[in-house]
């Protein structure tokens, strides 16, 4: 079974921008960027027959009310735990610390994770992991939720952006093995943001 992060973090780089600062721009080169992932062949983790009638990723509406701006508390002494996955592997993640923020008035919160494996491989020492799942799961998203890519912050204030969130590859293909959404960052909230799901 493939690993689920290793085709989709070769354009990690591409996908983020400055944490800090919100344009409805670089929401528009992440999603032109991801669909020309999805169509590139060799690169696409669609199925064969899916990727010969593939024109588009389907996404939300893209929406500043998502781009949300988060106080991160920094959460030190964790322990590594192996996070369950779609499949048999049980890749090395540690928390890394807290997202706190608001939308529409309510108070929520996210973990966010650090791969031990991938922060000692060039280039990607500062990748944080931000998995969640919300009210739209199984129903206009992904049922297993989904992922935005983060780096390590230079404050404690942090730009979340919901608009950039997109589905593991799992989603698309039954043969990648993908981390399972902690029960954690479970929002109790619809997300109206980001990739909506592949298949009904």
């Amino acid at each position: 079974m493939k690993n689920c992060f290793s085709i989709l973090f070769l354009f990690f780089f591409v996908l983020t921008n400055a944490q800090e600062q919100w344009t409805e721009k670089s929401v528009t080169q992440f999603q032109d960027t991801l669909n020309k992932h999805y169509t590139t062949k060799g690169e696409s983790p669609l199925m064969e027959e899916d990727f010969k009638v593939f024109k588009h990723l389907d996404f939300y509406p893209i929406n500043s009310k998502f781009a949300v701006q988060a106080h991160f508390v920094r959460t030190k002494k964790e322990k590594k735990f192996k996070m369950k996955t779609t499949g048999t592997r049980t890749p090395e993640y540690v928390k890394y610390g807290e997202y706190h923020f608001e939308i529409d008035g309510k108070k929520m919160s996210l973990n966010v994770y650090q791969n031990i494996e991938l922060i000692k491989k060039d280039g990607y020492e500062d990748y944080l992991f931000l998995p969640f799942s919300d009210l739209t799961c199984g129903k206009e998203s992904y049922i297993g939720g989904r992922y935005i890519d983060m780096r390590i912050p230079k404050s404690d204030t942090v730009l979340i952006d919901f608009n950039k969130a997109y589905n593991p590859y799992c989603a698309y293909n039954y043969k990648y093995s993908c981390p399972i959404v902690p029960l954690e960052n479970d929002l109790d909230l619809e997300i109206l943001a980001g990739v909506k799901k592949f298949h009904d």
